[in-house]
């Protein structure tokens, strides 16, 4: 049985309230078989998170041992927490011939593109911003000068879609996952083995 070589990474980023969590759980549902690249956080378990399915929990001394040991393919800061793609399961995947899905913000996405530049990019995008406004202040929960920035915080993400290789738009969070796993298992055009960035 051949794999479609060479095997590539793929990064889906998009901004808050898109949907990116929801797209990764349904290509988990309808594709079992596609590996999803679990992030370490040094923020504390939330009630029914599972440490190694939902992310690697570690402390700070930890998180700052993989940084100096080039254990992470990228990291970022957020609300005082930090958070980190674990380098070692995505090499050996990729090595084995077989595709990587990374789900990470967009300072992240950027990291990957500078270390890895053969990577594959997709920005999931909603369907308007008027959806993506409603998303993200439906939930009534936050001052005002909270959903203000985490408004403008969107508006800056979505002006980064020209980044990416691919935009893929969550008007149907079905076809945006199936979408998703074509691109993974699509061959990279115009890559040529051997030619990837050093780590």
């Amino acid at each position: 049985m051949a794999t479609p070589a060479p095997a590539r990474l793929t990064v889906l980023s998009g901004p808050s309230g898109v949907g990116k969590g929801t797209v990764i759980a349904e290509v988990r549902r309808r594709h079992p078989e596609v590996w999803v690249s679990v992030s370490v956080t040094t923020r504390r378990p939330r009630p029914g998170e599972v440490d190694g399915v939902h992310y690697h929990f570690v402390d700070d001394a930890e998180f700052d041992r993989l940084i100096e040991n080039d254990g992470l393919l990228e990291w970022a800061e957020y609300a005082g927490n930090r958070y980190g793609t674990p380098a070692t399961p995505v090499r050996m995947r990729l090595a084995r011939g077989l595709p990587a899905l990374l789900e990470i913000e967009l300072q992240g996405a950027r990291q990957v593109r500078t270390r890895s530049p053969e990577a594959q990019l997709v920005f999931l995008a909603p369907p308007s911003w008027a959806e993506l406004v409603n998303r993200l202040t439906g939930r009534g929960s936050e001052a005002p000068a909270v959903q203000e920035r985490r408004l403008a915080l969107a508006q800056a993400e979505l002006d980064a879609a020209g980044e990416f290789d691919v935009v893929v738009v969550n008007d149907d969070v079905a076809r945006a996952a199936d979408e998703l796993v074509g691109l993974l298992t699509a061959p990279a055009p115009g890559l040529h083995q051997g030619t990837g960035a050093h780590e």
